[in-house]
């Protein structure tokens, strides 16, 4: 994946809503532009969300290009966590100096909440151990209730291992954490401080640090009590589950960490590691759990197998095809159940770059960013040999379990493909998993808003979402969504959320310019180039 490296100039995105049939055989032609939402209501922008401290380069609502996911929404879609990776201040804990700006990229979260439509900050979060370049809030989400959030921090330095171990060690850069808060009333604090069962390596003599990148995705069970880790940089060569952590003999394959908590205390659950366990291969790049945290998924992008079925071989004969694994959990104990690919996996696709969940975990959606395709809609033919292209359209896979089987059921794509838009690259699922989200954050849009013309391609990396919506085994486009304010480089779509029902959507532009702080500011100001902005959608 080559991200591109836009000038610091600005541009205009669009939104548009196209409405497509996705079953194979039907039509596939890019859909003229029509006016509406989706479901019985009508889809609108409610809302423009800034940091009460905003400032240039923040990132509020994404901490990069194609890495990091920092908005989460509660069930009810009533209260909202965004992050922002790149904030500087220093102040520790909630609601502190905001305007201190002596601690470059320690990251902070901003914590929203919506009362009879009208949304207000509620909390401004800091790590107890704000650090340069920590990246707070680099990932983040929220229990189904609002009351429990886990914020990742993949950047952190400290060697601790397990839980409230010692915050202000500093000896392994990109140890990564993870902190947990929770709220009282209105009121948050922290509750733990969450570290891996073997914090990589720290210095010995001209030997350099290695920081296995703990909390580079999250994901928490509706409750709350259940919460999965990926640490991306963990070498173990172990394969399956509570293997040998201390084995370093496969570097970055990758890890995923479970804790559970029974009252407020946390405590690690598994170590999980993937059945093809290989260098390079990022297991844990993005993790998602089933609403009562009995069903784990977890990817690995870079993952080299030439399957293209579930359960298929697992040889090393399609580099970067990648994969997801499911895993089960009977009380304690967990267990692989599944194995999933593409059905036209291609070398470098990256399946996994992004995978949702539904609640009751029998739906799958990843996203393949990289996948090279130009055709449009549901299940297009003509897909299953063009990776020499490398142009990253990008692609989405639903994947559903009936009967305890998994088996594929649509291949997407955006009603407009255009190279490198990497749709796909951000996903998100209602509860029912029957309407999806999907991000192409790189689009080059021009119109804004939603109906706008696919064809006008004169904003560059301005960003777009299209929403899917399912009915049966049938899926298809309802809308093509763009900022209200888009801009070239905005990347409109970095970051998304869905309510349980569907209904409310949040979406961020990690690069939005505007210097407006608070609630429905100035969205025409451009003087605080990569700000960051979120944009709340409703369809009552």
């Amino acid at each position: 994946m080559k991200p591109k490296n836009p000038p610091p100039v600005l541009l205009v995105c669009v939104a548009v809503l196209s409405v497509i049939t996705l079953a194979r055989g039907q039509d596939r032609s890019a859909p003229s532009a029509s006016s509406g939402g989706y479901g019985s209501g009508q889809l609108k922008q409610v809302a423009y969300l800034k940091a009460s401290n905003a400032e240039a380069n923040d990132h509020f609502g994404n901490g990069g290009t194609l890495e990091g996911h920092s908005v989460a929404l509660s069930g009810d879609g009533s209260t909202l966590a965004v992050g922002a990776p790149y904030e500087s201040s220093g102040a520790k804990g909630v609601n502190g100096n905001q305007n201190d700006n002596s601690v470059y990229a320690s990251g902070a979260v901003y914590v929203f909440v919506q009362k009879n439509g009208v949304w207000s900050q509620q909390a401004y979060i800091k790590a107890s151990n704000p650090g340069m370049s920590y990246r707070f809030g680099h990932m983040v989400s929220l229990s189904q209730d609002g009351n429990t959030l886990a914020v990742a921090s993949h950047f952190e330095a400290s060697a601790a291992k397990g839980v409230n171990g010692d915050q202000n060690d500093k000896s392994i850069p990109q140890a990564g954490a993870v902190y947990i808060f929770t709220r009282t009333g209105m009121a948050w604090r922290q509750q733990a401080y969450l570290k891996a069962s073997n914090t990589g390596e720290a210095a010995v003599g001209k030997t350099p640090s290695k920081g296995d990148q703990f909390g580079f995705s999250i994901g928490l069970s509706a409750g709350g009590d259940t919460l999965a880790v990926g640490a991306i940089s963990e070498d173990s060569g172990a394969k399956g589950i509570n293997g040998d952590q201390n084995d370093n003999s496969q570097p970055s394959s990758g890890a995923v960490y479970l804790f559970a908590r029974s009252g407020s205390t946390w405590s690690q659950q598994a170590y999980i590691k993937a059945s093809n366990t290989d260098t390079n291969d990022l297991f844990g790049y993005s993790v998602g759990l089933s609403a009562d945290g009995n069903t784990l998924a977890a990817s690995a992008y870079d993952e080299d197998s030439s399957a293209r079925e579930i359960n298929g071989v697992m040889d090393k004969n399609r580099r970067g095809s990648g994969a997801i694994y499911v895993f089960t959990r009977t009380g304690t104990a967990w267990a692989q159940t599944a194995y999933l690919k593409a059905s036209n996996a291609e070398n470098g696709d990256s399946l996994g770059y992004e995978i949702a969940i539904s609640q009751d975990g029998n739906t799958i959606v990843g996203g393949a960013a990289d996948e090279d395709c130009f055709a449009s809609g549901i299940n297009p033919p003509g897909c299953d040999n063009d990776y020499k292209t490398d142009t990253s359209t990008g692609a989405a896979y639903v994947f559903f379990r009936d009967g305890g089987k998994w088996r594929q059921q649509a291949f997407i794509k955006s009603s407009h493909p255009n190279k490198e838009d990497w749709f796909g690259s951000r996903l998100t699922v209602s509860g029912d998993g029957n309407t999806l989200a999907v991000g192409a954050q790189l689009e080059n849009g021009g119109s804004r808003g939603i109906n706008g013309n696919q064809a006008d391609l004169s904003a560059e990396d301005s960003g777009a979402l299209y929403l899917f919506t399912r009915t049966g085994i049938t899926w298809v486009q309802k809308a093509y969504i763009k900022a209200s304010n888009a801009e070239a480089y905005d990347e409109f779509g970095s970051a998304m959320a869905l309510s349980r029902d569907g209904k409310t959507l949040a979406i961020s532009a990690r690069s939005e310019a505007s210097a407006a702080k608070g609630v429905n500011g100035d969205m025409k100001d451009n003087s605080a180039p990569g700000a960051g902005a979120v944009y709340i959608f409703s369809n009552p």
